[in-house]
């Protein structure tokens, strides 16, 4: 049986195409907004994100990927990026997945799209966010994530709790956030983005995301791009893995 589904973005981005494509096609660019991805530079060359190859490389204008996975999966990311007016850029945004294996559950499916779709808003958004404020920096990217997926939304609600954010709190409001170790600050923070399922945080030399597992059923995790100069990957990847854990322990 084959399923497949697409998710197509337009946007306008407040940078020239150049910009853009340093952005979405090399591994400095990606640490900036998206998460570390090497892309050689050739069609028929390799990204290093999910083994995938490079069908068209065609700088500044359009970039396209295929990566496969097991169980059948295949997903195909393509970049068209548009010269517009006053040096801003057009960019035509489109991912493809196909499915050629068995999907035992139903739900399965269902959940890698809807998966898909907010993922992809939340990271396109996390583009013109990179570009408006922090294009051509050099970015330490930060993952860290729970070791036990989540299945209680309220696990969510208590970390946004503990950034600091109020209930009531919503996109364009600021705050000060106290993060661990030399991000304790407190850094004055914008919210960026807010949803049930993300938290987007500005700070000045920051991109801080957070990412509710509950609705998939994944750990609760987070995947920073931090651009201040004397930023130890280590040290960050550490401290904030102890940040998540001991919001858990709080919430236990």
């Amino acid at each position: 049986m084959v399923r497949e589904f697409e998710v197509r973005r337009e946007q306008d981005l407040p940078a020239p195409p150049e910009q853009v494509w340093d952005a979405v096609a090399t591994g400095a660019g990606n640490r900036g907004w998206l998460y570390p991805m090497e892309v050689e530079p050739r069609a028929g060359g390799r990204a290093t994100r999910g083994d995938a190859t490079v069908l068209t490389w065609e700088p500044p204008r359009h970039l396209a990927l295929r990566a496969t996975q097991d169980g059948g999966f295949s997903n195909t990311l393509s970049y068209r990026i548009e010269p517009a007016a006053g040096g801003t850029s057009r960019l035509r945004m489109g991912i493809h997945w196909v499915h050629t294996g068995v999907v035992d559950e139903a739900w399965a499916w269902e959940a890698k799209s809807d998966a898909a779709e907010k993922h992809v808003d939340f990271y396109q958004h996390g583009l013109a966010e990179y570009l408006r404020h922090f294009a051509g920096r050099p970015a330490v990217y930060v993952r860290a994530a729970r070791a036990e997926p989540a299945t209680d939304p309220a696990d969510f609600a208590a970390l946004r709790r503990r950034l600091g954010l109020a209930d009531d709190a919503a996109v364009g409001d600021r705050f000060a956030l106290r993060g661990p170790g030399p991000d304790r600050g407190p850094v004055e923070v914008v919210v960026d983005w807010l949803s049930a399922d993300f938290v987007g945080l500005r700070g000045p030399d920051a991109l801080y995301r957070f990412f509710n597992g509950s609705t998939w059923q994944v750990p609760n995790w987070l995947g920073h791009h931090l651009f201040a100069e004397d930023t130890d990957e280590q040290q960050a990847v550490k401290e904030w893995t102890a940040w998540l854990d001991d919001t858990q322990t709080q919430e236990s």
